[in-house]
């Protein structure tokens, strides 16, 4: 009789391993699904030139990338007390 309850532990023991692993597997193979996707999505994404800052008199320009500045929200007037930097007024 003894050796079959060893049988049954053993039996227990791998099927509850199995249904542990399940779940990490699917996690896993979840992240490696997702980070390609996005490695994918970030990859294919054409935005012409790379952008870049360029400072003028009185304020800074983003020239090229994917930023359109006409869509971006104007920031009204600038708060006073603020801390500036050479010819750049945050």
């Amino acid at each position: 009789m003894a050796a079959g309850n060893d049988a049954d532990t053993a039996r227990r023991a791998r099927a509850t391993r199995s249904a542990g692993l399940l779940p990490l597997v699917i996690g896993l193979a979840s992240a490696a699904a997702l980070t390609g996707a996005a490695y994918i999505t970030v990859d294919h994404a054409s935005c012409g030139s790379p952008a870049q800052y360029i400072r003028h008199d009185s304020h800074v320009e983003l020239v090229g990338g994917c930023v359109d500045g006409a869509k971006l929200p104007s920031t009204g007037t600038p708060a006073t007390g603020g801390v500036a930097h050479g010819n750049y007024n945050p």
